[in-house]
């Protein structure tokens, strides 16, 4: 392979040894010589070789006037190298220019007379050539502008470590210092160029694009790397094509018919003038003109595209130029060319001849056939003004490509004079010794150029293993004056920047189209208004969306947003989803008509309680009071007081000490009242019941004894409540689990505590039913043992109707559902248990008497005496028909009631109703001395 490859370079360089590169060049000697790569022309022209003959040089056509002007910055820079005084003084710098044609073959064919003499000398090939004589070798290479064409010559270039510095590619392949050693450049990588273009799509909210790319080395990686931040950004590319200048006609044509039926209106092009010029071409002639383009730097400020018969198309693109540099005195060394005071640029005769449309005097291309007849033209003398006529080549206001290529020339001039003034022991080569000026090879500058650091006189600092990433962006907008194109600078880009400052856009200095200051609408799918979402259509891109409304409790405050928001537990959606509001607070209030209802029913209990305490203090000394044990009547009404204050905890807005009060407050005071029910009951139906009552049971069912059975039963609940507290304490806490409202709400810790709160309760309820149901017919002055039995019935109708209600009620419900269950039990028991009792003190005194007690002692005794005595009777007769068969008859009985004592006795004595049947005569003595009565009750 290494053999060939000598071989080819000995015939190339043997070949080409009288122009030593192409014909047409710009070349000056010196003693050190530098190289250029420039396109001259945009392209070659296209011939079928049939190779019937020795294939002809392709010849290259439509001159490039920019390009031009690239060149000659190069020629400027020189010139000024070698007039400094302090820049390389008694060094001459030579230069060898060509033109590139913006294609890779010309390029490689001007590159090969870089390469020879390198190659040669260090292969020792004198033997075969004198190739040596008068030719010095090029130690750098300033070029070329295409990716593609810099990466074929950077290929060549550093298998002989020439060092290549290019003034536009931008190509991010090229970065690669493993495959391209000897590149370096003064332009930034589209690393950072597709970077800036994804975030002017971002900065515009569009996220339905076209990306076009030239079909090379610039255009693929450039779209590769674009479409990468698009995907991190949520942008879709709708087309992604590839084009090309050499592209057939129906080619271009079927790309533009696919752009003209995309729903996208923006188009990303990564593509040189040369390359989009045949599309921008269709779409003129097809006068489509609601499509903006977004231009990256190779096309950006294109004299090829930035033309007056192309702006109805193009106007308004937004494109990524350079930035911009001022070189001095440029202006007038451009203005000072002239065919015949310049003799070492053969570009000048054409530039001249194009630029006047006109042919020099001994012209070679006076009789060319150039695709046609060129008689037309008339004859140049070549003292034409250059003022009086507008071309790209005069468009010095914004130096871009100019400057990269000044600044590269002056790159290679620190570098040479780093090397002049060099102090041995600090060189940068073997020994840390210095390369010697007058032998420089290219691998040296090479070397130098690698730790180049050094500020140029802008002040700038030049480090090529650091490439600034500054952008400017432009817009593209007619002249009112000619119609021309006017690039408007409209903001810039700065890659090292903070993040959110790296773009920045003046939209108001934007024209789209041309003439609107409205964005144009790429997108997809319409923007979806604040209040919905993006919702996701199968088999469509992301981008494409179908607008959903947020659900409730979610909001979006923004169009086009990918999510709803979901509020803060505080806070719920409004009607139109777009934000959210702070949530009604709500628990029982006292304010409020439910409390204020549920207050004054609790104050009335306390206060007809009150009253009926009241009057059975009053009333203490009367049978009525007495017989219902005034001690345990007084606490079973303290007991309803505590009832019916406990529902005043439920009321108010809930509280840690509240939560923990309520329950136990309630529990302990219905335990109380249901304890003094269920003891008075019991101990006057044992007294009753009993068919022989004796001191046994004034003794066990004393008064002490029943607070005592009082406290036992409470103590339980105490109990109860206390190892509630200690285990999982009841707490206030906000319930945001409905819409719109926040209900402060206890949570009572543990529900089987209050399980065996309430159940605890309704078990002494159902005992105390069982007694007071057993009791119902004794005398009612005693015990109102019906009533007692309705009451618990109210009772357990109450609190078995609470369970479900408790548990199917939320919010400040479940509070008001408690009080009235603990009002209306209360009520109940006062109701049942003291109205009766009340009336007749109040308004029936007749009856609250002794004879009226004693008339119901009797009268029950009686009916208790009547049953026993037909019971015994019913026994003896079966027992007599046994014995004495059928014809044995029943036994007569009587009974009698006997008063032993006359009349006045009757206050003094105690009095022996005396009950007799058939076996005997019982004595059944009741005492209603003041002394006695007590014990009984």
């Amino acid at each position: 392979m290494l053999f060939v490859l000598c071989y080819l370079l000995l015939f190339g360089s043997t070949c080409v040894l009288s122009t030593y590169g192409p014909h047409q060049r710009a070349q000056m000697t010196g003693d050190i010589l530098l190289g250029g790569l420039f396109p001259i022309h945009f392209g070659v022209a296209s011939k079928d070789q049939d190779l019937a003959a020795r294939p002809e040089s392709t010849q290259c056509v439509r001159f490039n006037f920019r390009g031009f002007r690239w060149l000659q910055a190069m020629i400027f820079a020189i010139d000024e190298v070698n007039n400094s005084s302090t820049l390389l003084p008694n060094i001459t710098l030579g230069y060898r220019i060509f033109d590139t044609c913006n294609t890779v073959s010309k390029a490689l064919e001007a590159t090969l007379s870089f390469v020879a003499q390198n190659k040669i000398d260090s292969l020792n090939l004198d033997e075969f050539c004198n190739c040596t004589d008068h030719i010095p070798a090029t130690i750098a290479v300033v070029g070329a502008a295409g990716s593609a064409v810099s990466t074929a010559v950077a290929n060549l270039l550093g298998l002989f470590y020439i060092p290549q510095i290019s003034y536009a590619s931008s190509s991010r392949l090229l970065s690669n210092k493993n495959q391209y050693k000897s590149f370096m450049r003064t332009i930034p990588s589209d690393e950072y160029q597709a970077t800036a273009m994804a975030d002017i799509i971002e900065h515009f909210e569009w996220n339905w694009v076209i990306a076009v790319a030239s079909d090379d080395d610039y255009g693929r990686p450039g779209i590769e790397k674009f479409e990468k931040e698009t995907e991190e950004r949520d942008i879709c590319i709708h087309l992604n094509e590839l084009i090309s200048q050499y592209m057939e006609d129906h080619e271009i044509q079927a790309l533009a018919d696919r752009i003209e039926n995309s729903s996208a209106k923006v188009i990303v092009v990564f593509a040189s003038g040369p390359d989009i010029e045949p599309l921008i071409k269709e779409m003129v002639r097809r006068n489509i003109t609601d499509r903006t383009w977004i231009a990256s730097e190779a096309w950006a400020s294109s004299s090829l595209i930035a033309k007056p018969e192309y702006l109805d198309v193009v106007v308004g693109t937004v494109g990524i130029a350079l930035k911009a540099g001022h070189i001095p005195e440029f202006k007038e060394f451009l203005q000072q060319v002239q065919p015949k005071k310049v003799n070492h640029n053969e570009f000048v005769r054409e530039f001249w001849e194009e630029t006047f449309n006109c042919y020099l005097k001994d012209s070679p291309r006076l009789h060319e056939n150039d695709n046609g007849s060129t008689s037309f033209r008339p004859l140049c003398t070549g003292e034409e003004d250059i003022m009086s006529v507008e071309t790209p080549y005069l468009d010095y206001t914004h130096l871009r490509i100019s400057y990269n290529v000044y600044s590269a020339v002056y790159s290679i001039a620190q570098a040479l004079q780093d090397i002049v003034t060099c102090t041995p022991g600090r060189g940068l080569f073997a020994n840390n010794s210095c390369a010697d000026i007058k032998k420089m090879e290219a691998w040296q500058a090479l070397k130098q150029l690698r730790h180049l650091n050094y500020t140029k006189s802008m002040g700038a600092k030049r480090h090529f293993d650091e490439n600034s990433a500054n952008y400017t962006i432009i817009n593209w907008h007619r002249s009112a004056e000619d119609g021309s194109v006017v690039f408007e600078e409209v903001g810039y880009y700065n890659m090292h920047s903070k993040r959110g400052a790296k773009l920045v856009i003046d939209k108001t200095k934007i024209l789209w189209n041309g003439h609107s200051s409205e964005v144009p609408f790429s997108n997809c799918s319409e923007d979806c208004d604040p209040g919905t979402r993006k919702g996701i259509i199968d088999s469509m891109p992301m981008c494409c969306f179908e607008c959903t409304e947020c659900s409730d409790g979610e909001y979006s405050n923004h169009k086009d947003a990918s999510i709803c928001s979901k509020c803060p537990n505080n806070s719920w959606s409004s009607s139109n989803h777009t934000f959210c509001f702070l949530k009604e607070i709500e628990f029982l209030s006292w304010t409020e008509p439910f409390g204020i209802a549920l207050t004054i029913c609790a104050v009335l209990g306390v206060l007809l309680t009150a009253f009926v305490t009241g009057v059975f203090v009053k009333f203490r000394n009367t049978p009525i009071v007495k017989a219902t044990n005034r001690e345990l009547s007084y606490l079973l009404l303290f007991s309803l007081i505590c009832c019916f204050s406990s529902s005043f905890i439920f009321i108010g807005e809930p509280h840690d000490w509240m939560c923990r009060l309520r329950q136990p407050a309630f529990g302990i005071s219905f335990v109380l009242c249901i304890s003094c029910v269920l003891v008075k009951t019991n101990r006057v139906l044992l007294v009753f019941e009993a068919k022989i009552p004796t001191s046994f049971h004034r003794k066990w069912w004393g008064l002490n004894l029943q607070f005592l059975l009082v406290f036992l039963f409470t103590f339980v609940q105490v109990m109860i409540c206390v190892v509630w507290l200690y285990n999982a304490p009841p707490s206030s806490y906000m319930n945001h689990d409905i819409d719109e409202i926040i209900f402060i709400t206890c949570n009572e810790g543990s529900e089987m505590a209050l399980a065996f709160l309430i159940g605890y309760t309704c078990l002494l309820a159902a005992v105390c039913f069982f007694f007071a149901f057993k009791s119902r017919k004794l005398p009612e002055n005693f015990t109102e043992a019906k009533f007692i039995t309705f009451s618990m019935l109210i009772f357990f109708i109450v609190w078995i109707s609470f369970i479900p209600a408790y548990f199917s009620t939320y919010g400040k419900f479940v509070s008001a559902v408690e009080v009235i269950a603990i009002l209306a039990s209360s009520f109940g028991m006062l109701a049942c248990i003291f109205s009766n009792k009340v009336y007749i003190i109040l308004f029936k005194p007749c009856r609250n008497t002794i004879e009226e007690v004693r008339c119901s002692t009797a009268a029950h005794a009686f009916k208790v005496a009547a049953k026993a005595t037909l019971k015994h009777d019913t026994v003896s007769g079966n027992k007599s028909g046994s014995i004495g068969g059928s014809s044995a008859s029943s036994p007569s009985s009587s009974i009698s009631l006997k008063t032993n004592g006359d009349d006045g006795e009757t206050t003094t004595r105690r009095q022996k109703p005396r009950v007799s049947f058939g076996s005997g005569t019982v004595m059944l003595s009741l005492s209603f001395e003041e002394s006695r009565r007590s014990s009984l009750m």
